[in-house]
Order: C-alpha cells, then structure tokens, then sequence
C-alpha cells in the first residue's frame, strides 16, 4: 500500500489536503466533461432557484430577515428585493430547495449545487468573480460536497442527519476561500469552522424547514471564509480529529472517498436531476405509473387498486399517507402516484396545497398498498394497477428517469429550466437566462448574471 493511500485511508492531515486541492485545482485543467457536468448543474439550480422564488417559504425569510438587512448588495434570484450578502446567500439556499427539484446524488441523496451555488452569487456581488472563476469554485464546492457526503454515508443519515445541510457548508467555504484566495492556513480555518456549523435534521422533511437547512449551509460556508480571511482561527485538523468532525457526525468514516484522486476522479459527474418535484426514492414508482396511464389511456374511475413494490428507503422517507400541504405531499408515495396517474406528470403544480387537497387525488390514493421489497434498490421499482374490469397491468423499473443510467438530456434540462422560470420571468428573458447559464464560465461577471435573473 502507497504512503498516499494509507494516509487516506486514516484521514491524516485531511483538512489541509482538502485546503492545498481547493487552492491549486484551476478550472483549464479539468477535463471538458466535468465542465459540462458543472454547467448542467448550474443550469438546473437557475431555473429552480428562480423557478421557487415566490415560494411561501421564500416570502416568509424576506419579511423575516427585510427589517434587520441594512444592505442591497446582493440578488434574491428571480425577485426585486436585495440584501446583504450573507443574507442573501440563506434565502438563496432556501429558494434553491425548496421545490425539492434540485440536483441530487444518488448514492447519499446529498443536494449540493444549490448552497454551493447560493453562497458563490452572493459573493459574487460583493467582489470582481468572472465567470470561469465562478465555475472552478462551483466545481470545487460540488465536489467537496458530495466527497463528504460518501465519506460518511450511510452511518450519518441514518442517525438522523440532514445531508444537504451538514455538508455543503465546507463545500461552500472551500468555493468562497478559493475565490478569496485564501492563504492554506486560512483555508484550514475556513474548513473547521464550517466544520463547527452542521445543520439539519431529517425530520424536518415534509416543512419549511427542510429548505432551511441548505440555506443555512450556504450562509455559514461564506461567513466561515470571511471570518478565516481576517485570521479567525481554528482547529487545524477538524474535520479528522478523534474530536472533530467526521468522528462526532457519524460512526463510520471512509477518508479513501473523502480524498482518494483528487482531480483525476470526479464525483460531480455522477450527480443526477430531476424530472419530478418531491423524494427522489419514489421517482420509481411515478415513473411506473405515469407509463401504465400513458399506454393504456388510463382514467382514475377505471383504477380498482394500486400495488406498488418499493426499497425501503421509499416509505421510510416518504411514507406519509395523508399529506395537508404540497410539501408534505412531496413526501408522499400515495400523493405522487395518484397525482401521475390523474396528470400525468408529477412537476411543482402537481404539489401545491390544492391539488393534495383535491378529492379526485385523495380518493387514488387511498386506493394505494406499498410492500417493501429488500432486494430492490433505490432507483428500481414496479407498479401493478388492478382495473374495475378486471385487468391487471404491471410495469417493472429498472432505473427511474434522472438516474445515472438513464439521465436527462440537456434538452430536457432546457425544458425543465423554462416550465419553471416562465412562470416569473418574460419568456424571451427566459430564453436569454438560459443561454447565459449555460454558457456562465464565458461571461465577464458572476456578479451582473445575478442581476440578469430579475425582471
């Protein structure tokens, strides 16, 4: 075993490796797939960033945080209203997840663009950041984010934790610290003290909170790097301390999946979008639904029962059979199915407060049994739909659309983006949005793409 790989695999020196990465990786030598991944990353977090931005719970944190913000530097995507940067930042995060349309990795189900992302345009308006600077930080925080999120999975979330909230708050110092320039030393800081600052549990599914929790992450990855910028201190190994981080957050720890090939394997590339707006464990079994309805014509009226073979992941994290809110209908198996079966489509509207309240759904999903099968895995499924007249229809899942193995296309992205964003902005600055995020790492200034996103 080489001395590299042993010292990875005991996590020694762990926070400086991941501060020398973060200061050296320049975004010329990334492979032109990682470009491409990180664009497609970016293009999806825009368009449901803006997408969400009238969002309740968007609303609420403006009314909240308006009256103690004395600043207007920096955009709330999608909306007129600015504040400081750091504030900014949080409603960003928020307005990022709020939809639960946002990228996700498959493996820990972490949703890392958006705080990484939230804390990059905020600072974005407060200092000069090109475009292709913003991109590398981008990356990197995407990177650093999901490496974390494998390195303690599945220990971590199992005992409760909230991915999306814990982790991208180093991934967001890493990407700020870079754009600072940050000495190693205040790199190393900047990490313990995002390392200090988890947030995020998973019983807040299904509420507010839940998006709170990325926003928080996105605010205290920027504030951790403002403070190392003027020599804050911290610990210098904080996150592989027998005290530390990855010791105190879970009981299992895989430092090879932390820092093993830095900048020659790459986990953004296996980061995932969604074609459906709740839980992704149940993208299976709407998937399977709405083909039965699409081939067969299917009418709610016709439907006698709905049998559903699920992983386990599937009720224990969206089990809710009698949901109130459209959150709490993004997770709910017995909502979302019934909701593709009546619409065929299982998008944002298909989540508002009435259409969890409609009689037509409430009556479909009653209709519907889920037996937990151990042996699939999370992106498999299968929907049996017994009809009045006694047929019977079956579909088997082998891998749910937005998966690896079955991924959306930048097509379908592009979609994605303007059935969201349409509905704040005109559409011809829809259009313009959009070619402009696809193309950020060429544009002059990070700072004026934020405002670009505001009618």
């Amino acid at each position: 075993m080489s001395g590299n790989q042993m010292q990875f695999e005991s996590g020694k020196d762990a926070t400086r490796i991941l501060a020398q990465y973060a200061l050296s990786t320049r975004y010329e030598d990334l492979p032109e797939k990682i470009h491409q991944e990180a664009s497609r990353a970016f293009v999806n977090f825009v368009g449901v960033t803006v997408g969400s931005c009238q969002h309740e719970a968007v609303n609420i944190a403006i009314n909240s945080l308006r009256p103690i913000s004395n600043s207007n530097q920096a955009t709330v995507l999608g909306r007129k209203e600015r504040f400081d940067p750091l504030n900014a930042a949080f409603i960003n995060g928020v307005s990022s997840h709020v939809f639960d349309f946002d990228d996700t990795h498959l493996v820990t189900n972490v949703h890392a663009a958006g705080p990484i992302a939230a804390a990059l345009l905020a600072y974005a308006e407060l200092k000069p950041v090109s475009g292709r600077e913003f991109m590398n930080a981008f990356y990197l925080g995407v990177e650093y984010t999901i490496r974390l999120s494998n390195s303690l999975a599945p220990n971590h979330a199992d005992v409760g934790w909230h991915v999306s909230g814990t982790h991208p708050t180093i991934g967001a110092a890493a990407a700020i610290g870079r754009l600072m320039r940050l000495s190693e030393q205040q790199m190393i800081w900047a990490l313990g003290l995002a390392a200090s600052q988890p947030v995020g549990f998973r019983d807040s599914f299904g509420s507010m909170n839940k998006s709170f929790n990325p926003g928080r992450a996105a605010e205290n990855g920027f504030f951790s790097a403002l403070l190392a910028q003027n020599n804050f201190t911290s610990s210098n190994q904080m996150i592989e301390s027998r005290i530390g981080w990855a010791n105190s957050m879970s009981t299992k720890q895989d430092y090879q999946e932390m820092l093993g090939d830095l900048g020659s394997r790459f986990e953004i590339a296996k980061d995932t979008y969604k074609p459906y707006a709740c839980g992704i464990v149940i993208h299976p079994a709407i998937d399977g639904a709405i083909q039965l309805r699409n081939e067969h014509h299917l009418q709610p009226d016709q439907i006698k029962s709905i049998h559903i073979k699920a992983n386990p992941y599937q009720l224990e994290l969206c089990g809710k059979k009698t949901p109130q809110t459209g959150l709490e209908g993004k997770f709910s198996v017995y909502h979302s199915v019934a909701i593709a079966l009546i619409d065929g489509r299982a998008g944002e509207k298909q989540y508002s407060d009435d259409a969890v309240n409609n009689p037509q759904t409430i009556t479909l999903r009653e209709k519907i049994v889920v037996e937990i099968d151990n042996r699939l895995h999370k992106k498999s499924g299968e929907v049996t739909i017994t009809l009045n007249d006694g047929r019977v229809l079956n579909k088997v899942i082998e891998s749910a659309v937005g998966g690896l193995e079955n991924p959306m296309t930048n097509e379908q992205l592009d979609e994605k983006f303007l059935d969201l964003a349409a509905d704040i902005l005109p559409l011809v600055q829809c259009r313009e949005l959009l070619t402009n995020t696809w193309h950020m790492a060429d544009l002059p200034s990070a700072g004026d793409f934020a405002k670009s996103t505001v009618a």
